[in-house]
This record gives structure tokens, sequence and C-alpha cells, in this order.
């Protein structure tokens, strides 16, 4: 049903683990299989996920309210495998004091900058590979995402540290291209692979309670 739209999942470690795991097809192919005894058929399943999670049971790891055993064991409900499919992890940080009543704390950009941006960008994407960057195979992320020898260096040392998969370093890979794409950089520098890195904040947080 979320076939070319968007699929929301609130709360997401407390989906079962199994429906979680069954999204992992359509993520990587954009399509979706049943098979029964007799009979095989094959939906498009094409979709966009955004999900949310506070990342403790209590509402925030730093809130003192649960250990980082209790906190680890609840975001290992999300298994390594799905969390690898999700390009972007970001947090949102609470609001400091008083930028709820803050009087200049809107973008000064229009929605109208921003479509144009990516417009450009997606221009960009098209007549490179004829696909966004997002659904470029393995061998086209290599054929358009190369690096210098000491950025290579850099993510892959980046990648290992951080227990990450391949699958993982393609995404990074994609998403510092798409970075790259929207300031208008031909190349991918050092500064879009830190910034994709740094979309991966469940990855690293999961990393830092495994390390206590």
């Amino acid at each position: 049903m979320a076939h070319n739209g968007i699929l929301f999942l609130d709360e997401l470690p407390e989906f079962n683990r199994f429906a979680l795991d069954a999204l992992r097809e359509p993520l990587e192919s954009g399509v979706i299989s049943i098979s029964r005894a007799a009979l095989q058929v094959e939906f498009p399943a094409q979709f966009q996920l955004v999900a949310a999670l506070n990342p403790s049971p209590t509402g925030h790891h730093t809130d003192g309210r649960a250990n980082s055993a209790q906190v680890l064991k609840y975001l290992n409900r999300i298994s390594g495998p799905f969390l690898d499919r999700i390009e972007l992890q970001v947090d949102v940080p609470a609001l400091p004091q008083g930028a709820i009543n803050a009087k200049n704390n809107k973008d000064d950009k229009s929605s109208a900058y921003y479509k144009e941006k990516i417009s450009v960008a997606r221009d960009l994407m098209i007549k490179r590979a004829n696909k966004p960057n997002g659904l470029l195979s393995s061998k086209e992320t290599a054929l358009h995402c190369k690096l210098d020898t000491a950025d290579a260096k850099f993510l892959e040392d980046t990648i290992y540290r951080l227990n990450m998969s391949i699958r993982a370093y393609h995404k990074i890979l994609k998403v510092a291209r798409t970075i790259a794409d929207l300031e208008g950089y031909q190349h991918i520098k050092r500064t879009h692979l830190s910034e994709a890195l740094g979309y991966r904040s469940l990855e690293r947080l999961l990393k830092q309670l495994s390390n206590f």
C-alpha cells in the first residue's frame, strides 16, 4: 500500500522483529514476493521508510532511569541487517531552554529555495546514471562514487571501527554522493563522507553501549 509513497513506523522497537525483518526484501529490491505451495506473486513495493523511536525504554538513554544493558537490550529488538538498510539515522536532541519561545528560530531560506536545490541535484543524478543515487547498484556505486586513496582508507577504517557491514559502506557512499550533488561538487570530498557517516547515529550509539 505504501508503493511510491511513505511507510511511517512510530516507536520502531515496539514492532515485532519478524515483521520488521520482513521489510528487508522490499527495502533492498523494491518488490515483495509471496510464495505458497503452487503460486508465487510479486508486488511492487518501492517506498520510503520513515521510522521514529526513543533511544531507551524509559525515553532517553541519558535520563538515568535505565542502565546500558537495559537500553542495549531494547535497541537490539531492531536487527543489524534491518538497520543496515536505513541510510539516514538522525538523533533529534532536546530543545535548549529558551528555544521554544525564541523569535528567531526559523530557517531564513524558503521551501522554494530547497526545492530548486533538490531539483538541480536530482537532474545531475539522472544525467549521470539515469536514476537517483539511492537506486544505484553495487557496480554503479563503485563507478559513480569513487574516492581518492586517502578518503577510501578513511571510510574503510571508520566502517571497521564501528563494525558496519559492506551494505552500510555502499549506502554511506551513496549518501555522500548525494551530499556532493546538493553542493554542486563533481567528486566526493572528505567533508561529504564525514557528513554521511554522521547520519548513522543509532549504529554509533549501539557501538558505544556495547563497549560499556
